[in-house]
């Protein structure tokens, strides 16, 4: 596992645990030699993950959309900042870059990130893990939701199970190395004409 991305909030939340948590993630990462990918943001969220890695001497690479690096703020230590056109481009690029994802809190767009790329994973877009960092209990209404989807029959058990969730991240981490993709459904691999 070379890198992973992080996807979280360019804002701080009302709770300094969410800021301590992303610091420590970016630091988690670092000493175990695994590069982060992320938003490019120096501020929020996204700042702080950012700088826990570059405190342990890690590999950090931004990706930002031009049009948000006025609101974001592009983070400008970095080893390598990536300047995009678009939201989808960053996921894109993000993908590319990375063996893995992981969610920690934040609001609309990381919940978009999060379900983006569950879905490609699902579709077998890549065969890399999709984690969730249960900060402070922040996904837990998520988590039973997507519980709830099961129940319903509108989402596969086996769709579900393919996250990783956990409260801590050096657990996430070896859970994350440890992955093995689902092999994926007939009707997905198989071609139509």
């Amino acid at each position: 596992m070379k890198r992973l991305s992080v996807f979280c909030a360019s804002s701080e939340g009302n709770d300094p645990i969410y800021m301590e948590k992303a610091f420590e993630v970016g630091a988690a990462l670092a000493k175990n030699n695994i590069g982060l990918v992320y938003g490019g943001a120096s501020i929020g969220c996204m700042g702080a993950v950012a700088k826990g890695a570059l405190s342990e001497g890690g590999e950090v690479i931004g990706v930002l959309p031009q049009f948000l690096n006025k609101r974001e703020i592009a983070a400008l230590d970095l080893s390598e900042l990536i300047m995009v056109d678009s939201m989808h481009e960053r996921k894109l690029k993000m993908n590319q870059l990375s063996d893995g994802n992981i969610t920690i809190p934040g609001g609309f767009g990381t919940f978009e990130e999060l379900f983006e790329m569950a879905t490609w994973g699902q579709l077998g877009l890549h065969l890399n893990p999709t984690a969730i960092l249960n900060v402070n209990g922040y996904y837990n209404h998520l988590v039973a939701q997507m519980e709830h989807m099961v129940y319903e029959g509108l989402l596969k058990k086996e769709h579900f199970d393919t996250l990783v969730i956990e409260n801590e991240i050096d657990i996430l981490i070896q859970k994350m190395k440890q992955y093995t993709p689902p092999k994926l459904e007939r009707w997905l691999t198989e071609k139509t004409t």
